[in-house]
């Protein structure tokens, strides 16, 4: 196991960023519950201030962007934090630059901002190539200045190396795409394409909702149309029991995890032990933040991504760890695979928070005999069958 600090990224002209970003998709409706704006924000700091600097949103996200916003200019180093947002064309529209401005501008005043750092990318009718175009304009408006970077948001294996062809390398920075140990579909074809042109995957649906967790494990399969699931739980609940698999394979799946989460606390535990044996009873931990990364290299309130630069700063990493569990395996898993930059995780702010648990993620490497097991399990899954069951990157919204 490795100390549990931020795992970084570099993503175009963005240095440093972290691995796990916050996503704020559950802002777009009230159906995941909601908590005041005040509150809202406050989780937000809460998050900068752990080195959770990278937050996602949409333009159809509600009110995400504007409250992202009236957050970003309060904190003292603004650009030490990164707002991603999308611009997605979902009806016909004629993409001329009149067009494609208006709906940068628009992310860019609801974000308060002279300029959006990642600009996002949906186009839904891929029969009308005027997506090309679009990106065209786009890549203009990056050189003027009004974008920082541009990314794709669920775009197939086919049109993104199309677009990224016709643009050349280094335009696009990301796509956007749903990955997990459920949906696999990125590893036929995606991930080789994103390496080809130097693209990295910000994946979402990584935890399917919140199902690939320990609350989910030994229980009974939930009803569809209980009322007690959210939008994301009823989308993969349907996802694993109707594409995947079955819900027992799918516990045994959990119990997979499950498993290998204890095998990595055990060690951890033994190591820890080995830590205080070396330093006695009077080993003090200091109860600080290290090794946090911010954007650009600015580090957040002055701590910068550098290893820790002695052996006794490594044991006062390693005696903060917290335990790993289901869903830290099920991320980690993903953070492995090849083109894969971040994971975006939904949050709830003001409402829950992982934060503890999300950090945790990265106190942990996955073994040869890990993947294994996980792999012994997809094996038995129709996984690799959802390239054509349900098709590529993004077709179910298409």
């Amino acid at each position: 196991m490795t100390s549990a600090r931020h795992e970084t990224f570099d993503l175009g002209p963005f240095k440093g960023v972290p691995r796990s970003w916050c996503g704020l998709w559950q802002l777009s409706s009230n159906a995941w519950g909601s908590a005041p704006v005040p509150r809202i924000r406050r989780c937000m700091g809460e998050h900068v201030q752990l080195g959770f600097t990278a937050f996602d949103m949409a333009d159809h996200y509600g009110s995400a962007e504007i409250i992202f916003g009236q957050f970003r200019r309060t904190l003292p180093s603004p650009g030490s934090v990164l707002g991603a947002t999308k611009w997605c064309a979902f009806k016909p529209v004629t993409p001329s630059r009149a067009v494609v401005e208006a709906a940068v501008r628009e992310r860019m005043h609801r974000m308060q901002t002279d300029r959006v750092d990642l600009l996002q990318f949906h186009w839904q009718d891929y029969a009308d190539k005027g997506y090309l175009t679009a990106l065209e304009v786009l890549n203009d408006l990056r050189t003027e200045g009004l974008i920082t970077a541009i990314g794709l948001c669920n775009f197939d294996t086919i049109r993104t190396d199309e677009i990224c062809t016709q643009l050349g390398r280094g335009v696009i920075v990301s796509n956007q795409v749903q990955f997990s140990l459920i949906d696999t579909r990125p590893l036929h074809g995606m991930t080789d394409v994103c390496a080809r042109h130097g693209v990295k995957l910000l994946t979402y649906g990584t935890l399917c909702g919140g199902f690939l967790a320990d609350r989910w494990l030994d229980q009974p399969e939930p009803d569809l149309y209980s009322g007690t699931l959210t939008p994301s739980q009823r989308k993969y609940l349907d996802m694993i029991v109707k594409a995947w698999g079955t819900w027992a394979l799918f516990q045994t799946l959990l119990r997979t995890l499950r498993a290998i989460a204890d095998r990595h606390n055990n060690q951890n535990q033994n190591r820890q032990g080995q830590v205080r044996r070396q330093h006695g009873p009077g080993h003090q931990q200091h109860n600080h933040i290290n090794g946090i990364n911010g954007i650009n290299g600015i580090g957040v309130n002055g701590i910068n991504g550098a290893d820790a630069e002695t052996e006794e700063e490594e044991d006062e990493m390693l005696m903060m760890e917290e335990e790993v569990d289901i869903a830290n395996i099920a991320t980690r898993w993903v953070l492995d695979q090849e083109s894969v930059g971040a994971v975006i995780l939904g949050q709830r702010l003001g409402l829950s928070s992982h934060l503890a648990s999300n950090l945790s993620t990265y106190a942990c490497q996955l073994t040869a005999e890990d993947h294994a097991a996980i792999e012994d399990v997809l094996m038995r899954s129709r996984g690799r069958e959802m390239i054509t069951s349900v098709g590529d990157c993004g077709a179910e919204y298409r």
